[in-house]
C-alpha cells in the first residue's frame, strides 16, 4: 500500500440493531463518498484474527465501531493516535471473538503498526435482534462520516468535496471478510 493508502475498517453485527454501528458507517461512507482515493473499505464483521494483514498492511487505519461512551445513544467520539491506544487498553469494550486490541497487538508485535489510526465510536442504544440501527444511531452517522472525512482530509492532504469527488472516478477496494 501507498502511503496515502487508509483501510477503513467497519465492524459490528449488523442484526443486532446498534451492534452494527461500525457496518453501518462504513456503508455510509462508501455511498455518499464513493471516489475518495486511496481508500480500501473492509468489512470486518464481529472480527478475526484474518484482520490482522489487512490492518498489518496499511499505513493509516480508521475504524467505525459500536463503543462504550458512557454517553447518550448515538454520541460520536474520535480517538486519534496515543488517544486510540489509551481508549482500547481501558478495557475489554467488545463481545466479539478477537477484540480490536488484540489485533492491534498483532501488528504492533510483528512491526507494521499503522501510523496513522483513529477510532470513531458510537455509543449504542440496544442490541436487540434487528438489521436497522436505532433512531439515535442512525441520526449519528452522518456525524461518524464527517468525522472520518476530516481526519482524511488531513492524512492524505486532498480535498475532501462530495460534488468534486463525485464527479471523478478512482479506483478503490471493497472487501468482506466472513
Amino acid at each position: 500500500m501507498n502511503v496515502d493508502e487508509t483501510l477503513i475498517l467497519g465492524i459490528g453485527n449488523t442484526l443486532l440493531t446498534d451492534e452494527g454501528a461500525g457496518i453501518h458507517a462504513l456503508n455510509h461512507l462508501r455511498s455518499e463518498y464513493p471516489n475518495i482515493p486511496n481508500l480500501t473499505f473492509v468489512d470486518g464483521g464481529t472480527l478475526s484474527f484474518t484482520l490482522a494483514t489487512w490492518i498489518e498492511d496499511c499505513p493509516n487505519l480508521i475504524v467505525f465501531d459500536a463503543a462504550e461512551l458512557h454517553q447518550p445513544a448515538g454520541t460520536v467520539a474520535t480517538f486519534v493516535g496515543a488517544e486510540f491506544d489509551n481508549f482500547l487498553g481501558a478495557s475489554k469494550r467488545s463481545a466479539h471473538e478477537v477484540g480490536l486490541l488484540d489485533l492491534m497487538d498483532i501488528a504492533r508485535l510483528t512491526g507494521h503498526f499503522p501510523e496513522k489510526r483513529a477510532l470513531i465510536g458510537i455509543q449504542p442504544g440496544t442490541f436487540g435482534w434487528g438489521m436497522q440501527p436505532t433512531a439515535a444511531v442512525q441520526n449519528a452517522l452522518d456525524e461518524a462520516i464527517d468525522a472520518a472525512v476530516d481526519l482524511l482530509r488531513q492524512w492524505q492532504n486532498i480535498d475532501v468535496d462530495k460534488e468534486v469527488l463525485n464527479a471523478k472516478h478512482y479506483d478503490r477496494s471493497s472487501v468482506v471478510v466472513t
